[in-house]
């Protein structure tokens, strides 16, 4: 453990100007603080913020950051308060421990809820100061280096787990790639150790059998430098065993098979130096295709600048080459954290580009509903590897691998991305779900007439983008639900012969657990209570008054229309009034309304034979009309079966037939065919009942149609 001094003389070398008091205090107010208190391993508890402390310390981060290792556990675990800590030491510390210490929970949760909401409050307090975040990595690189220690082996594999999911990505993000390595291989030590035993075995034997292979690599590209008057540092180093086993993985391949497991890295003076060592490289070895990468020209989301390059190297090895500045190999190494380094250096700092994940992390925050989402889309976030396109202005915009023009357009803005028609990828008009590449230049169309579909949420690569579709069908959701709710309210109310009245409805809220009125509308709306349910709350004699009875299906059917009954108009798929697959009902079919638990209301044709299981299941018939007033103009699917001759140019004549009148085929199949006759499954975009009339009987006037029927299946 690092004694006192120690500490403070370290701080001191790099930081002339910290507070050696502050340092001081704050290490024996921690050390009595933690009294007595005993690690997993038996040491001493205060040895954990201790190496906390440390740990920032090797990086070489500000005196407040280091005051907020010795104390980041205080506030939690000890009776020392915030409002001690705060007297003592500052706003500025209090502030710093008080966003570390509301985490500190995360660790202890199994919960995934929780897990979830705790990172909410990572993000959030990382937002207003990184520093709580370079605190927080620090203390759970101490505790997977002391890992081991915990006897609860499940506690273990969720502490790993939880660092390869959350911790790992977060430090990459910053930039700070040392510990980034050793928290994802720790991790992968306890999530995988027979994987990571056979790796690390691997390893050692190529060391035994090439000696100082990294040795004598490292002098011959110093020398092959030299020779062309470059002044370089030369460095190398092994790929850990975890970005080894990942490679493996990803591409399917065996150790064996691997020939780039040693890295190297060459740091010059300038940038103009990059590019002539990159030269030299090129012209002494023979490079390997594919590998080539100019991080220089444009850095990654973290700031991270460097060329990439593989080539056929020293001892006929195949290895990676990263050639940077020695100004970039700082922030290479040292992330967000060089930040305090230029600093104190009084050179220019590098904030801006590199805080542009944490915004978009913010956005999804914003738009994601519950905590479990906002992490599942924050992992789709930091996970992917970047694809680097530009608007047409020439702004660059970094996505994950197989984003769309979708996530381009989010990444734009939530509004241009909400308002999405269609893209131009490199001039040419494409799909919206076409995978973009490396340098595409990617122009959005946009329209104010425009929504969001559900289906853009099928092919989307980015948390953001997926975060604004839900919490728009969402809201589109919640409000055709309490629109629907409050019609199938008023109409039972009406039938029954009773008042609707805002206020009776309020007093039976408690009784469905919802809040407002429109939250008992949408739950009516979504199928999980009835109208009638909320009437016989509002008046209990109802119920005894008029049972419900179970009505012979042709006498529903028949029933049906005569009463007020529900309008309802062309709307999105996938929200809370949907139309039934089975049937395909299109305005102008007498329709009705079956209420689904936890889906809304599904449209049926009245003569769909799916009703047939709902003929004892009253309370859930609704009457429906189409809305007259609806001028909309949207499109609905009608499916039609079709009988047409084996013949060539049969499927043109039909195409040719429904487009003529206006129709648009969606999807089609075969479903039968023989020698002389095909039958066929077409799926026909049409506005209403009359114009798929006309398709039909402009079908049958086809020489090559046999027969054209609705279908119903």
């Amino acid at each position: 453990m690092m004694r006192q001094y120690e500490l403070v003389e370290r701080v001191k070398s790099y930081d002339p100007g910290a507070d050696e008091d502050a340092l001081n205090r704050a290490y024996v107010f921690s050390m009595k603080a933690h009294g007595s208190q005993l690690r997993a391993s038996g040491d001493p508890y205060f040895s954990h913020p201790v190496e906390v402390a440390g740990i920032l310390s090797g990086m070489k981060l500000d005196g407040a950051s280091i005051i907020t290792g010795l104390l980041h556990d205080t506030v939690e675990d000890t009776v020392a308060t915030l409002k001690d800590v705060r007297e003592m030491f500052g706003d500025e510390i209090a502030r710093l421990v008080d966003g570390v210490t509301k985490l500190s929970q995360i660790e202890l949760q199994s919960d995934k809820s929780r897990q979830a909401e705790n990172f909410r409050k990572l993000v959030l307090a990382m937002s207003e100061d990184i520093r709580v975040l370079l605190v927080k990595l620090a203390d759970r690189l101490h505790n997977m280096r002391t890992l081991d220690y915990v006897k609860d082996e499940e506690k273990r594999k969720r502490i790993a787990r939880e660092t390869m999911e959350i911790y790992a990505p977060l430090a990459e993000r910053i930039g700070i790639r040392d510990w980034k390595d050793e928290l994802e291989d720790r991790a992968f030590r306890e999530l995988n150790g027979d994987a990571h035993a056979s790796v690390t075995k691997r390893l050692d034997f190529l060391r035994s059998r090439g000696g100082d292979l990294v040795g004598q690599v490292i002098a011959e590209l110093h020398r092959t430098l030299a020779e062309s008057g470059l002044k370089a540092d030369v460095s190398g180093r092994e790929k850990t065993p975890y970005s080894i086993w990942r490679k493996m993985q990803k591409k399917n391949i065996g150790f064996e098979q691997l020939s780039d497991i040693m890295a190297f890295r060459i740091a010059v003076d300038t940038v103009e130096d990059c590019y002539r060592a990159l030269g030299v490289i090129h012209a002494s070895y023979r490079v390997v295709p594919g590998r080539f990468k100019d991080y220089v020209s444009i850095a990654k989301p973290n700031g991270y600048r460097s060329i990439h390059t593989g080539v056929i190297g020293p001892q006929n090895q195949r290895i990676e080459i990263q050639i940077r500045t020695r100004e970039m190999h700082e922030v290479a190494e040292y992330g967000v954290a060089a930040h305090w380094r230029y600093k104190q250096a009084g050179a220019a700092t590098t904030e801006g580009k590199q805080y542009r994940w944490l915004r978009q992390l913010l956005e999804i925050l914003e738009h994601a509903s519950e905590p479990e989402e906002f992490l599942e889309h924050t992992k789709l976030e930091m996970f992917s590897d970047q694809v680097f396109c530009f608007s047409p202005k020439g702004d660059l915009y970094a996505l994950p691998q197989g984003a769309t023009p979708v996530d381009f357009a989010y990444a734009v803005h939530s509004e241009v991305g909400n308002t999405c028609v269609g893209a131009k990828v490199n001039g040419r008009i494409m799909p919206l779900r076409t995978q973009l590449r490396n340098g595409d230049q990617v122009d959005i169309i946009t329209s104010k007439a425009q929504t969001p579909s559900p289906t853009w949420e099928s092919f989307v690569a980015t948390g953001k983008a997926r975060a604004c579709i839900r919490r728009f069908v969402r809201s589109q959701q919640r409000s055709q639900y309490v629109t629907l709710g409050r019609e199938i309210v008023a109409k039972t109310f009406r039938q029954e012969g009773y008042e609707l009245t805002e206020k009776a409805l309020k007093g039976v809220l408690k009784n469905f657990d919802c809040g407002e009125v429109d939250d008992l509308y949408a739950v009516v709306g979504e199928g999980q209570h009835t109208g009638r349910e909320v009437l016989w709350a509002v008046f209990p004699g109802a119920r005894k008054d008029r049972q419900p009875k179970v009505v012979p299906l042709t006498r529903a059917r028949n029933r049906l229309g005569k009463d007020m009954a529900v309008p309802i108009r062309g709307l999105i798929a996938g929200m809370a009034v949907h139309f039934a697959g089975c049937c395909h009902p299109l305005p102008g079919d007498r329709i009705v309304g079956i209420v689904v638990t936890g889906k809304g209301v599904t449209i049926h044709t009245i003569d769909c034979e799916t009703l047939e299981g709902f003929a004892e299941m009253p309370e859930r018939w609704l009457d429906v009309s189409w809305d007259v007033d609806d001028e909309t103009g949207a499109m609905h699917v009608g499916r039609i079966h079709v009988v047409v001759a084996n013949e060539p140019g049969s499927l043109a004549a039909i195409s040719t037939v429904i487009g003529r009148d206006g129709g648009n085929i969606s999807n089609l199949k075969i479903i039968h065919r023989s020698i002389d006759f095909f039958e066929i499954l077409i799926d026909v975009e049409v506005t209403d009942l009359k114009q798929m009339t006309n398709i039909m009987a402009a079908l049958r006037a086809t020489r090559v149609v046999n027969s054209v029927e609705r279908a119903r299946s």
